[in-house]
């Protein structure tokens, strides 16, 4: 079974480690990135190419769902 790359975003640390205890019991999901805000999500989404991104849409500096929308534009697209 192939391993699910998963790439958290959440500006609460207490979120961040829960979802990180629950899916670590997991066998075929792996954590490979965490942010605290919607620009370091952007980027670490960018560099690390995860298959999920779980992002919360209330962060600072960029809420998630506008990460998620220059995610779209800049790398959902053919030669990125």
């Amino acid at each position: 079974m192939a391993t699910i790359r998963i790439l958290l975003a959440d500006d609460h640390r207490v979120v961040l480690e829960g979802f990180m205890a629950r899916l670590e019991n997991e066998g075929n999901i792996q954590v490979v990135g965490t942010a605290s805000n919607g620009l370091e999500a952007l980027e670490l989404a960018k560099s690390l190419k995860p298959d999920v991104v779980l992002m919360d849409i209330s962060m600072p500096l960029l809420n998630g769902i506008e990460a998620t929308e220059r995610f779209k534009l800049e790398c959902l697209i053919p030669g990125c």
